[in-house]
């Protein structure tokens, strides 16, 4: 059969942003738009005791609300569980995520199985789950973030974590994004160095791996629309978010992290996460996700960090296909490549990464998280089953180049 390309491409995201310092007080005013009267608030103990769900929530008076703050990072699928079982208590007509990822994934999934039944897994691919649709949209949704990282707030995907199984899934549906999104700078200012650090660097990845994934047109066209994959490759579209979300998180996480209290910074990240969320969630993302979802689920290292200690050794091995987006990635983080040759250019970047790395903490490579050795070839094989992630790497990436990739970040 002769190959089709595909000659189209689709970009989606969340119903509603609403961006910038004070966004988080128009929630009472979504709640009001959407005629809720009982809303469910999803989120983490940390963010309850720091007390923004009080003052993100205590004005709405339009309605009951009752709070579900027991979201872990890399929720499990018992966190997953509970929250739906809190929700067919109460039985909400609109859902609201506060905190980072981790909580808005909660909340996205809760409002999906609420709404349509069924189990969790149900909606997970085989062979860990049953493959199934999301036949619709959920329960009105709105998603606040607390940190500049995930994207969540933009994003069609939700991660779960199996730990008995050292694995992580996902359920992936248009239907998962947000009706709203609040963003507002002023919810991350308490967020403490390390997280933003961590946060920041994948939000700096998002960016990266979006704006060097394969072209949409340089993928094989599906047989029907229905069939066209979240991830459909990156288009001008998607370019012009991943360049700003780059500049931005390039100039502002070093502030972010040093003074929390900088507004400027703040906004920044909060911009730049957005962006890249937006540019990630349409293009896709690469090798480092994959390897970093894989190291994550085996040996529970943190997320960000385990992207920041892995994206230059990506970034080398991808070099050879994408020198002149690498350059460009180099020049937006602030590096002159006016007299470097390609190759060099594109090394640039890898040293620009670790040097933003360095400079908000992060040190050292895979060992300081645990990882040895011994783990290279587990965590590559575990990588090199997410397809979803690593169809749009710009370079081919087999077991062995993963492999690879992991020692030198060791």
């Amino acid at each position: 059969m002769v190959y089709e390309p595909e000659s189209v491409w689709e970009f989606s995201t969340t119903g509603n942003i609403t961006f910038g310092l004070g966004a988080a007080e128009e929630l009472e005013a979504v709640v009001q738009e959407y005629e809720a009267t009982n809303v469910l608030v999803v989120t983490d103990e940390g963010v309850a005791e720091a007390g923004i769900v009080d003052e993100v929530i205590g004005p709405i008076e339009s309605g009951e609300y009752t709070v579900y703050d027991g979201v872990e990072p890399d929720p499990t699928l018992s966190t997953f569980e509970e929250a739906r079982e809190v929700a067919t208590e109460v039985d909400p007509d609109f859902v609201v995520g506060i905190g980072g990822g981790s909580s808005m994934d909660v909340a996205k999934t809760t409002s999906i199985v609420h709404e349509h039944g069924g189990d969790i897994l149900d909606y997970v691919a085989a062979p860990t789950g049953r493959g199934e649709d999301v036949p619709g949209p959920g329960v009105p949704t709105a998603c606040l973030p607390t940190t500049a990282g995930t994207g969540s707030e933009t994003s069609p995907v939700t991660v779960i974590s199996l730990p008995d199984e050292d694995l992580k899934v996902g359920i992936s549906s248009g239907y998962q994004r947000p009706n709203v999104a609040l963003v507002d700078p002023g919810l991350t200012v308490s967020l403490p160095p390390g997280p933003t650090a961590s946060s920041g660097m994948d939000a700096l990845c998002h960016a990266i791996e979006a704006y060097v994934t394969r072209r949409y047109d340089a993928k094989p066209a599906p047989a029907s629309r229905s069939d066209r994959p979240d991830y459909n490759g990156r288009s001008v579209l998607t370019d012009q978010f991943a360049r700003s979300a780059i500049e931005h998180v390039g100039s502002g996480l070093r502030d972010a992290v040093n003074n929390g209290q900088d507004l400027e910074a703040r906004r920044n990240m909060a911009l730049g996460s957005l962006m890249a969320g937006i540019s990630f969630t349409n293009a896709g993302l690469g090798a480092t996700h994959a390897i970093a979802m894989a190291a994550g689920a085996i040996h529970h290292t943190p997320h960000g960090v385990t992207i920041a200690l892995t994206l230059p050794q990506v970034i080398r091995h991808n070099a050879a296909s994408a020198f002149d987006r690498y350059a460009e990635v180099a020049e937006l983080l602030g590096e002159d490549t006016s007299r470097a040759s390609p190759g060099d250019a594109a090394e640039d970047a890898a040293v620009a990464v670790e040097r933003l790395a360095s400079d908000v903490g992060i040190d050292g490579g895979l060992s300081t998280l645990g990882i040895e050795e011994d783990d290279v070839v587990h965590i590559a094989e575990r990588a090199s089953t997410l397809e979803r992630l690593l169809a749009g790497n710009p370079r081919r990436v087999t077991k062995t180049d993963l492999e690879e990739i992991i020692r030198r970040s060791i």
